[in-house]
């Protein structure tokens, strides 16, 4: 029987804690590979984000699973391609970790070509519906309708900070167990840390001695 990683991934934390889509994906994969004999060995399940060319960077699940794969010489599996991205540049990216993928709602035979295809396709229909958005808006400026609710923008501001920070909070106690096991100064633990590929909170940019400080002291 043929092995396969399957991956799975909702693009919110709510969606995750709730458990929304998840199941349909996982319902999904697991309709596939039982109509083509493909044992699943492992799943990797991301709760995040996967907007950006460096989305690879932020979503470490991903990652995980493509070395799996790596390491078994198997496929990974998603049920269907927005679940990696419908970013034709970050499509491309993953063709070129040389780990075969196969979407399930575009069946076993579906080859690179084919994804880059449907990718181009996705990002142009969301291309046009943002061209269509902000005519629409321009549209209704120029009546003299006032967009948006700007009675809100404090809260919103306020609500805002909130989020980044429960998020960086969180980043921070998932690192620091990492941060902890390094020996040595704080250079020493940055420079481990970009050895091991461990990305930042921003998952741009290099590790420096600044920014394990403010991770250890968030953490603590």
């Amino acid at each position: 029987m043929t092995k396969a990683i399957a991956y799975l991934r909702v693009s919110t934390q709510a969606q995750g804690k709730s458990g929304l889509g998840i199941e349909a994906q996982r319902d999904a994969i697991a309709r596939f590979t039982q109509t083509e004999g493909i044992e699943i060995i492992a799943t990797f399940e991301e709760h995040e984000t996967g907007k950006g060319s460096d989305a690879l960077d932020r979503r470490p699940q991903l990652a995980a699973a493509l070395a799996a794969a790596r390491k078994a010489k198997c496929p990974v599996i998603v049920s269907k391609l927005d679940r990696l991205s419908r970013d034709v540049h970050f499509i491309s990216g993953l063709m070129a970790q040389r780990v075969p993928f196969i979407v399930a709602e575009l069946g076993a035979d579906a080859d690179p070509f084919m994804l880059h295809l449907y990718a181009a396709l996705a990002e142009k229909e969301r291309s046009l519906i943002a061209e269509r958005t902000r005519v629409a808006l321009a549209a209704k400026k120029a009546q003299g309708v006032q967009l948006g609710n700007r009675t809100n923008l404090a809260d919103a501001q306020a609500k805002g900070a909130q989020t980044n920070a429960e998020k960086a909070s969180a980043f921070a106690a998932k690192v620091l167990p990492i941060i902890d096991s390094i020996p040595g100064s704080l250079n020493a633990k940055a420079k481990e840390l970009n050895a091991r590929g461990i990305p930042t909170a921003t998952g741009n940019g290099a590790w420096t001695a600044k920014a394990v400080q403010r991770v250890m002291h968030r953490a603590a």
